[in-house]
């Protein structure tokens, strides 16, 4: 059975930093695709960034050179470090996994099979 427990939200003020981690069991990262999601109210819920095989990542252009996704396979960890915070990157955050042998990230919209309950992060 998979679990996923975020932490590392919070609030910052605009251009400052964050950290998120995921903290899983019942998979092993070398096996599984990871991912980042996010959704604001009122709006669906949107890929952030992903990683398959530990080596192979994928972000949303709204992220691209401000996050970064990385993964310990030895712990495991999933990580997602969030530099210049926007406004508008305020939203409930969520892990994923999913067992995957290829991803499809499909611009953001890959299908993980497991969830985590999600991290808050407010920019203001």
């Amino acid at each position: 059975h998979v679990q996923l427990v975020e932490s590392g939200g919070g609030s910052v003020q605009a251009g400052g930093s964050l950290r998120l981690s995921c903290a899983s069991s019942g998979c092993t990262y070398s096996n599984y695709c990871m991912g980042w999601f996010r959704q604001a109210p009122g709006k669906e819920r949107e890929g952030v960034a992903a990683i398959y095989g530990g080596i192979t990542t994928y972000y949303d252009d709204s992220v691209k050179g401000r996050f970064t996704i990385s993964q310990d396979n030895a712990k495991p960890m999933l990580y997602l470090q969030m530099n210049a915070l926007k406004p508008e990157d305020t939203a409930m955050y969520y892990c994923a996994a999913d067992p995957c042998d290829y991803l499809s990230w499909g611009g953001g919209k890959a299908d993980f099979a497991y969830w985590g309950q999600g991290t808050q992060v407010t920019v203001s």
